[in-house]
């Protein structure tokens, strides 16, 4: 690959820039202005030639201004792209808009992605935790009646989730003794994806007791660890996508693409990064060529746990919207480790 002079650098940074503003092919007068370069127009036209026949530029008619490639977007994000905090207003708007929902982890994951599509106008995508990774923190039984419970779970990940269980026999002091004694022993500190039927059927045969009067709390349980374990795909602001001119007649395609849970499963895998930009093809599937999909992980107490992020056109403000990506997901990650702690 050719290295590209300080002018050139200064001259694609600026069209991309413009283009990102205007979505208007950017000429060569222009660009002096918004520059302030001193040299021609001449000059400028020649470097703008140099930097399409290098692939970072395209001209879409014979005399119009010049507009970025994907491989131009690239070279943008990853060399000329100022590297910048979030600003202070989207700061404020994303720290008031996720607040009210700080104590509760999959509440505050959907809150994230809405705040997201409202602030970039595009598409949020974001993973509820859950997975392999996810251990069982804390279970608690809450007798409701003579024969009804009502049964809550915690995760390692601050997933909170209750379920009402009505029993056959009388849940008397001894019975719940028994079931504390089993989930301490059994169920405590494992995965929540190794919680099944047929294992709690086993462990509740070898309590001393009535393993049938169990029976009823270990399936409510086995349910409850199979809905934390399972990891869940939001979408938000689907929407805002028909508001991009650059989709046109694709926009229909897109959203019909973006409700398939299978492909969105593989769009929010991210990589060792913490953040992942791609381009344009460098996605991989043919529905979103025309977009760029910015996800960052976020952490619990020190581990990866799921991801946000958005999808939207490849003239995206990068510049404002991946500072955002960015400091969204640090902050859901402190607010559900916060939760945890206390």
């Amino acid at each position: 690959m050719a290295e590209l002079n300080e002018r050139k650098k200064q001259i694609l940074a600026a069209v991309v820039e413009q283009f990102i503003k205007t979505g208007e092919p950017v000429g060569s007068k222009e660009l002096i202005a918004c520059t302030g370069l001193k040299v021609s127009s001449a000059t400028v036209r020649n470097d703008m030639s140099e930097l399409v026949a290098l692939g970072y530029l395209e001209q879409p008619h014979t005399s119009a201004g010049r507009v970025p490639s994907q491989k131009g977007y690239r070279y943008y994000v990853d060399h000329l792209m100022k590297s910048r905090e979030i600003d202070e207003l989207n700061r404020r708007l994303i720290d008031a808009g996720i607040s009210s929902a700080a104590g509760d982890p999959e509440r505050l994951i959907t809150r994230a992605g809405e705040v997201l599509a409202d602030l970039t106008k595009c598409a949020s995508i974001s993973k509820a935790p859950g997975g392999d990774s996810m251990l069982i923190r804390k279970i608690e039984l809450v007798p409701i009646g003579i024969h009804t419970a009502m049964l809550v779970l915690l995760t390692s990940n601050g997933i909170l989730k209750s379920r009402l269980c009505r029993l056959d026999a009388p849940l008397t002091s001894k019975l719940c003794e028994e079931f504390y004694n089993i989930v301490q022993a059994a169920i405590l500190g494992k995965p929540a994806s190794e919680i099944n039927v047929a294992s709690m059927q086993t462990v509740a045969a070898s309590v001393d007791g009535d393993s049938f009067a169990m029976l009823p709390l270990m399936a409510a349980v086995c349910e409850l660890a199979r809905s934390t374990a399972q990891s869940r795909i939001l979408l938000g602001g689907s929407s805002n996508l028909l508001g991009h001119k650059e989709y046109g007649a694709q926009a229909a395609e897109l959203l019909e693409f973006l409700n398939k849970s299978e492909p969105i499963t593989e769009v929010m895998r991210g990589g060792a990064r913490p953040i992942e930009i791609r381009i344009g093809r460098e996605n991989l599937y043919r529905q979103l060529e025309n977009s760029s999909v910015i996800v960052a992980k976020y952490s619990v107490s020190g581990d990866d746990t799921g991801t946000i992020g958005v999808i939207g056109p490849t003239r995206m403000d990068y510049e404002r919207i991946i500072p955002s990506v960015r400091y969204l997901t640090d902050l859901v990650g402190r607010l559900i480790t916060q939760a945890l702690e206390e």
